[in-house]
């Protein structure tokens, strides 16, 4: 319970996404009870999901259902309620056998034994080793893993192809550095008629998460200590990817409009056709393709300042709950949707990111290389480790966005760095 008390004096500062203070003891381990007794057939097992995932989620089940004896029933939340709802049910003895998560929130479940241990079932997965590293990693808490990838996501470039050849640039050859982007940026932005060479929502802390991090971890920096004990704003690196926002700028190659944005724009700015770049995910490729039929664009890895690329690994997890009486019926649901088939023809075919870096390249994104190149951007994906990450991250008056704030529209970068680095020592401080 030591884990959870420290766990419960950081969660209580979360306005909106505070876990329950009590827990109900692991189920039993996986592994040795798998391999001694046979799972018990004719189960009807629960799944929760947000909101927000729940076509998916009711899609799978659905496949699921028709083919296997034990069935699954979906509950759908307000993402709202979602961590709040988990965790007072698995406090009050009365868990869902399955949860789909945001994999920035499993750290906080695992380290409040809010999660059963499935180290033994996922390692005996023949792919295992191909499975999403970000997940896995974010799942793993004192060495034992407490869910696998359940849906993917991975950031990266997007350039409009159009804008590219009216600036006299080469639609096939996109940037590969920072300078490159602020060049191109220049260009596009010399054509006129309110078009500007990149975007980004200079209000929105979550978003910079997603596609300015990457920047950073490109050019070998990075925010956080390994373990996402310690903050390491200090790094060259993150001062010099402020700098790199900042002159763009300060050279009017961003629109105006885009301090002020707290995400509304985030995915909406590069349809307007006068976007250069932007950074963006997965997600945008089918919205694009669907909605926006004669919008040409590219999509390429977000660079390091002279090489390297890196992309921020976002998604859901799938966990089962402490509690759980189920764990071994559970499982089975994760295996299958993990398996090459469920992947291929339930995500890949339907313009979703398998959760396998061995899939990334498959027949279905054959047609469109832009899914492929935006797969082998989850696979390369990090995501930071931390059991606090809304306080540093996500909050819109935390200590992430002031500092880009500051640094790119007030020009400090230097003072907005180290007022950053105290107020995230602070945080972590705190656990």
């Amino acid at each position: 319970m030591q884990r959870l008390s420290r766990l419960l004096v950081v969660l209580s500062m979360m306005v909106t996404l505070a876990l329950a203070a009590c827990t109900a003891p692991a189920a039993a381990p996986t592994g040795e009870q798998a391999s001694g007794e046979q799972a018990a057939s004719g189960v009807t097992m629960s799944f929760w999901t947000r909101d927000s995932n729940q076509e998916q989620v009711r899609a799978l089940v659905d496949a699921w259902n028709e083919s296997h004896e034990n069935q699954i029933e979906v509950t759908v939340i307000p993402a709202g309620d979602y961590m709040t709802k988990v965790g007072a049910s698995v406090g009050a003895g009365a868990p869902p056998d399955l949860m789909a998560v945001d994999l920035i929130y499993v750290p906080q479940f695992a380290a409040a034994d809010q999660l059963t241990d499935i180290t033994d079932f996922a390692k005996a997965l023949p792919y295992f080793d191909s499975l999403s590293p970000s997940h896995v990693r974010l799942a793993t808490y004192d060495g034992k893993i407490y869910g696998l990838p359940f849906n993917a996501e991975g950031s990266y470039l997007i350039y409009n192809k159009g804008l590219f050849e009216q600036a006299g640039l080469d639609p096939e050859n996109p940037p590969k550095t920072w300078g490159e982007i602020a060049d191109a940026a220049a260009q596009i932005s010399a054509l006129g008629d309110d078009i500007y060479g990149y975007y980004f929502s200079g209000a929105c802390a979550g978003c910079n998460a997603f596609t300015f991090l990457p920047y950073i971890w490109a050019s070998g920096g990075d925010v956080l200590n390994e373990d996402g004990t310690a903050a390491t704003l200090t790094d060259p690196e993150v001062a010099a990817a402020l700098d790199f926002y900042r002159q763009m700028w300060a050279d009017g190659l961003i629109p105006p409009g885009a301090q002020a944005d707290t995400g509304t724009d985030f995915a909406n700015a590069f349809t307007s056709g006068t976007i250069g770049m932007a950074g963006t995910g997965a997600f945008a490729i089918n919205n694009l393709k669907t909605n926006f039929p004669d919008l040409d664009f590219g999509v390429t890895f977000l660079p390091g300042r002279e090489e390297g690329a890196s992309s921020f690994a976002g998604g859901d997890s799938i966990a089962i709950p402490a509690g759980s009486p189920y764990p071994e019926q559970a499982f089975e649901f994760i295996k299958w949707m993990s398996s090459d088939e469920v992947q291929l023809n339930y995500y890949a075919q339907e313009n979703s990111l398998p959760v396998r870096t061995d899939l990334a390249e498959n027949e279905f994104f054959a047609k469109d290389p832009r899914l492929t190149t935006a797969a082998q951007a989850m696979a390369m994906g990090r995501t930071p480790y931390t059991i606090v990450y809304n306080q540093l991250f996500n909050d819109a008056n935390g200590p992430w966005l002031k500092m880009i704030q500051t640094a790119v529209f007030d020009g400090k970068v230097d003072e907005a760095v180290t007022t950053a680095q105290e107020e995230f020592t602070k945080i972590l401080s705190e656990q």
